[in-house]
């Protein structure tokens, strides 16, 4: 069944391109870009145990880094990603060393201490970001001579993107290593008494998040062509753990799922309803208390009983 269900999506993100106006296929790629920031998340949150407030903070260097590289100082897009991800990583390690001098609450407040001076930084720094007017007249790159301008290259470019990225977060989560998280996760102490440096496996993991944060951030400059301080800001990062809570945190889909609703609510509920973070905070109401363990989780319990039961 997991298969299947497995193909049924794969072929659903086929088909937006074919069946879908250039609005729907924009919001496809947006609820792709969305997918592969909250995967990323749930690396440390679902995985690792470890909350964190401040993963907006790879997705704002990134695309800012990006932006100034093509925009202000003339590089190509593929050398302006290359260090745009590896200042990224960078900044991951050394946040990594500082947030995880702590853990629980202490580790949630470090990472959104960190990223709130990120964000106001990006407000101050006005001669380098462009402060509040962001920066605008950002091109998208090209891959291969093949021009991503229309909707429909964009959506492909991006599936092609989120579908390395989810293969590579299920290896990371299915190997021997994430085998070791899983069990710092549970049982750190145990875990150190077999031999097995917890801090080390979490630091790891702390980079490779930030990585794919990183990856979702430059899709996202690519996307908007335009990049704001708010991107820095904490609502960004509480979406994209909402989400993962929603979805199934510690599942491989659940965060695209619980995306892809923030995401829908955002765009749909916002052009009806005035106060939609009320319907927002609403819907995540029902989510925890009908299925607590998320939506993903949820239905496949749901699935099981009704097989039983037949």
């Amino acid at each position: 069944m997991k298969w299947l269900g497995a193909v049924l999506l794969g072929g659903s993100l086929l088909l937006p391109p074919f069946l879908a106006g250039d609005f729907y296929i924009n919001l496809a790629s947006q609820i792709l870009i969305a997918a592969i920031f909250a995967l990323s998340l749930n690396l440390l949150v679902g995985f690792g145990g470890m909350t964190s407030l401040g993963h907006a903070s790879y997705l704002g260097v990134a695309a800012y880094i990006s932006a100034l590289m093509t925009s202000r100082y003339g590089f190509g897009h593929a050398t302006a990603a290359l260090i745009s991800i590896s200042g990224t990583v960078a900044m991951a390690a050394a946040f990594g060393v500082i947030a995880l001098r702590a853990s629980g609450l202490g580790f949630l407040m470090i990472t959104l201490a960190l990223s709130q001076v990120l964000w106001g930084l990006a407000y101050r720094m006005s001669d380098v970001t462009n402060g509040d007017n962001g920066i605008t007249g950002l091109t998208r790159p090209a891959p291969f001579g093949i021009s991503l301008e229309t909707p429909f290259a964009f959506y492909w470019f991006a599936l092609i993107v989120a579908t390395i990225a989810f293969l590579m977060m299920t290896i990371f989560v299915s190997s021997a290593f994430g085998s070791s998280l899983k069990g710092v996760r549970d049982q750190p102490r145990r875990m150190a008494a077999l031999g097995f440096n917890p801090w080390l496996i979490r630091w790891i993991t702390f980079i490779y998040s930030g990585f794919w944060g990183g990856v979702a951030g430059l899709l996202f400059v690519y996307y908007n062509e335009y990049i704001h301080p708010s991107l820095l800001s904490t609502t960004s990062s509480a979406e994209a753990l909402l989400g993962v809570i929603a979805g199934g945190s510690g599942t491989l889909g659940g965060p695209a799922v619980g995306a892809a609703l923030v995401l829908l609510l955002k765009n749909y509920a916002s052009a009806y309803i005035e106060r939609w973070n009320m319907l927002l905070g609403l819907v995540f109401l029902f989510i925890v208390l009908v299925m607590p363990a998320g939506i993903v989780p949820g239905v496949s319990r749901l699935m099981s009983g009704l097989r039983r039961g037949s």
